[in-house]
């Protein structure tokens, strides 16, 4: 009985490593979209209105810290 316990306890706990794992992927994804988007919004400002480069740049140095940090597989078209 003890070891069906053991082994049941070691797949809750490899399941809630998974999970957590996942969890970490969505959010840096949605941090990646977020940033694309104000990069995006910075530029188009830039380009078209009255925004300045500095917003371009505070955009672009907060995308690449973000590919540092994990990666540039978000940025494949799918």
């Amino acid at each position: 009985m003890a070891g069906f316990l053991d082994r049941a306890k070691e797949q809750a706990q490899r399941g809630l490593a998974q999970g957590k794992e996942k969890m970490e992927v969505v959010q840096a994804q949605r941090t990646s979209s977020d940033l694309l988007r104000k990069l995006g919004a910075a530029y188009y400002s830039e380009q078209r209105e009255d925004g300045s480069r500095a917003d371009v740049e505070q955009a672009m140095t907060a995308l690449e810290q973000h590919i540092a940090q994990h990666g540039k597989d978000f940025l494949k078209s799918t």
